[in-house]
């Protein structure tokens, strides 16, 4: 299991916030008893949840202990979190208003089953709503991993907690076909956030928190330290320094289904 560190995470938390407002933002459930944050992190935003659903008990689910440990600081009466693997998770038919997952599901495997199980909790005007990285947007990380050099070495990693061949995230058109199926109405888009990014090596520091972590959690000594040097490169390379910061651009898919 990666080592996800709050800290590291946070580091650009304000651009990590904004797909979270815009998606919740277009959920159309007005009211809700039960809320789920699926893969909630650090839980500063699972605690934004009961300022949208005020007479809603929200539950930030996150693998990471780490994560779990960082999110209590933002425990309440109404927002509480537990260490949770969502693909384990099976909740009761029918007993959710909301269900959220931003920026999780990209590590977490079988869509196909896991998503209509989930919808299948929603109550009458419940909502599932995610946001993923779009599943073609490679930033450089795959490249170097997939280097003679380092194959060997990450190959043991793969699996559904550390790198692997290709993202489990589906096509946008899957998911509306997926998710209908499953009676729910769908509202699916993507967009590209230019994130300028401050200081040096920024998109180094970026992926650190996320996407980098199985792989630095599978070298240590001597083989990290060159495996780091090698993506710091790449990624210097592939997004250039300029007058005004780091230019990142950041393709996400968004998935609003809504049980009427």
């Amino acid at each position: 299991m990666a080592s996800w560190d709050p800290q590291q995470y946070e580091r650009f938390a304000e651009e990590r916030a904004r797909p979270f407002r815009e998606l919740v933002a277009r959920i159309p459930t007005t009211s809700a008893v039960a809320v789920v944050d699926l893969g909630c992190g650090p839980g500063t935003m699972t605690a934004t949840l009961a300022e949208r659903w005020p007479d809603a008990a929200v539950l930030g689910l996150d693998s990471s202990p780490s994560m779990i440990a960082a999110a209590n600081e933002h425990r309440t009466a109404q927002v509480t979190f537990q260490l949770a693997d969502a693909a384990q998770w099976r909740p009761q038919r029918g007993s959710l208003d909301v269900i959220v997952a931003n920026a999780s599901l990209q590590w977490v495997d079988d869509h196909e089953t896991l998503l209509p199980r989930w919808a299948a909790a929603l109550d009458d005007g419940g909502t599932l709503a995610f946001q993923v990285p779009v599943p073609s947007f490679d930033p450089g990380l795959a490249g170097v991993a997939a280097r003679e050099r380092w194959a060997p070495l990450l190959a043991g990693a793969a699996g559904s907690t550390g790198p692997r061949a290709a993202s489990p995230v589906l096509d946008g058109a899957e998911y509306v076909r997926l998710l209908s199926a499953a009676g729910l109405t769908v509202d699916a888009w993507q967009t590209t956030y230019f994130h300028v990014l401050p200081g040096d090596d920024p998109v180094f520091e970026w992926f650190k928190g996320t996407g980098l972590r199985p792989y630095l959690d599978a070298l240590s000594g001597s083989d990290l330290e060159e495996f780091t040097a090698d993506v710091r490169s790449e990624l210097r390379q592939r997004y250039p320094r300029e007058p005004f910061g780091t230019l990142l651009p950041f393709p996400r898919l968004f998935v609003v289904a809504h049980r009427a």
